[in-house]
């Protein structure tokens, strides 16, 4: 049977031990939770839902990004596998309002970005509680909070350069695809468009973040593991555009 954790501060017993022995199947369930929300909030509150979508993902990949993981023999982080949503609300974006409104989200979640980078400095600056009520539980979340947002210079370039790179070219050659082939296979357009600008993030992160602190060849490698995860949400994505779509076509009708 399926061994439960004892519940905890929230009340909800979660089945740990199962799914640290079924890490495939964690990853495959986070991934359609993922895209399901954003087609969830698309549904019930349009391009904000979908601008919601890029601005939560982002931030959440920020926080959880420095979380690594093994999958199916592969190394990956959970910034990777939570960023899923952002290529997928930028199509969306681009499918039903345009070129423009894709591209004003893009700008949004870098502007999101770099507030978060600049806040997040700053909030560290401030020093723990030392009352003695307080103070080891003020202590202890000021050090699990310059650990995740202790951010190297590198870290902070690398992220936002090959964000606002990589998405800039999504829109565009999502755009490209569109015109030339006069608006048919959604499905060319929505995978063809995340797996080359994923390939251009994944490229930018790994030479400017790792090359320096591992040689090329590691930092290739290194980058090579991200894109097989990114390779495939980019197809399994595919039929939640659809989806989306096809519901949103329904309901002009």
């Amino acid at each position: 049977g399926v061994a439960f954790a004892q519940p905890g501060a929230s009340g909800y017993a979660v089945p740990i031990e199962y799914f640290s022995q079924h890490q495939e199947l964690l990853w495959a369930l986070t991934v359609f939770a993922d895209l399901g929300f954003a087609v969830l909030a698309y549904r019930l509150f349009g391009r904000t839902g979908l601008y919601g979508v890029i601005v939560f993902s982002l931030l959440l990949a920020n926080i959880m990004g420095p979380k690594l993981t093994v999958i199916a023999g592969l190394q990956t982080s959970m910034g990777v596998i939570l960023y899923s949503s952002i290529f997928f609300a930028t199509d969306l974006l681009s499918e039903k309002y345009g070129r423009r409104e894709a591209q004003r989200a893009v700008l949004l979640g870098f502007l999101v970005s770099v507030a978060m980078v600049v806040m997040t400095q700053i909030s560290m600056m401030y020093l723990p509680s030392t009352l003695p009520q307080t103070s080891e539980f003020a202590r202890s979340v000021h050090e699990a909070t310059v650990t995740l947002f202790d951010y190297t210079p590198r870290f902070v370039f690398g992220s936002l350069l090959a964000y606002l790179l990589s998405q800039s070219f999504d829109v565009w050659v999502f755009h490209r695809i569109r015109d030339a082939t006069g608006g048919r296979h959604l499905w060319l357009r929505n995978t063809g468009s995340t797996l080359l600008s994923q390939a251009i993030d994944t490229l930018i992160y790994g030479l400017v973040v790792w090359w320096g602190l591992v040689d090329l060849t590691t930092a290739l490698q290194l980058a090579a593991a991200k894109y097989v995860f990114k390779f495939a949400i980019a197809v399994i994505d595919t039929p939640f555009i659809y989806w989306a779509c096809r519901r949103e076509s329904r309901r002009q009708a």
